[in-house]
């Protein structure tokens, strides 16, 4: 499993976004794009999908932009990768609710596809975007102190 440049985007896209709403000031997405050097158009497709999904609200006018729905530490990272790839399974086997697997009585690797996804899913679903936050401060703190 490899994450896609839209799903990493989409994390980015919401963290920008966490850190930069000021008193429910709504975040522009040509800011978002320049800050974080992505195209503006492949952004408005993935907010489009985070909008849908009821991840962010859109206030429109020229001072317009986009603001989470809900607090930062309502949302993991799980949430979102699974939004915008789908399943994060490494295997296709492990994909649905039950593994229909034609191979699944005799596979001897399943059991390794099998913690892999559980150890893919522990990280994701336990790292919040308030998580990101801080350790975007922290980071920035880090570089600041070398300086």
């Amino acid at each position: 499993m490899k994450i896609s440049t839209k799903g990493r985007y989409a994390l980015r896209l919401m963290l920008d976004i966490a850190l930069n709403e000021k008193e429910g000031e709504p975040v522009r997405i040509k800011d978002i794009a320049r800050r974080q050097e992505l195209s503006c158009k492949y952004l408005e497709q993935i907010i489009s999908a985070l909008h849908k999904a009821g991840f962010v609200r859109s206030i429109r006018g020229p001072q317009g932009g986009y603001l989470l729905t809900k607090a930062p530490s309502q949302y993991t990272a799980g949430m979102i990768l699974r939004l915008t790839e789908g399943s994060l399974s490494p295997v296709s086997c492990l994909d649905g609710e039950k593994n229909r697997c034609g191979r699944l009585e005799e596979c001897a690797t399943l059991l390794l596809w099998q913690r892999l996804n559980d150890a893919i899913n522990q990280v994701v679903d336990t790292v919040t975007l308030q998580d990101l936050i801080e350790w975007h401060h922290n980071r920035n703190a880090d570089n600041t102190a070398e300086e």
